[in-house]
């Protein structure tokens, strides 16, 4: 019996002479970034959909800006811990 209709055996190819796709395991910590990336995508999809696309770039540049030069994204009362 053949194995070509099997997703083991089926390669998406980007070309005559692309080669097959491996599967990869993530690890714990690429998989934690992943979970961030969806937060983050959900967030801004959010802001879009409530305040347009200028609003949602800015609001990511400036946290960018923040996050570069040390600064804090929230301010939090005294004996408080970030999450």
């Amino acid at each position: 019996m053949s194995k070509a209709g099997s997703s083991a055996a089926v390669a998406t190819r980007s070309g005559p002479a692309a080669a097959p796709q491996e599967t990869v395991e993530l690890s714990e910590d690429d998989k934690s970034k992943d979970r961030f990336f969806v937060q983050v995508a959900e967030v801004v999809e959010a802001m879009v959909a409530r305040h347009g696309k200028d609003f949602a770039m800015g609001a990511l540049l400036l946290s960018a800006q923040f996050v570069a030069e040390d600064k804090p994204l929230i301010k939090r009362k005294a004996g408080e811990a970030a999450n």
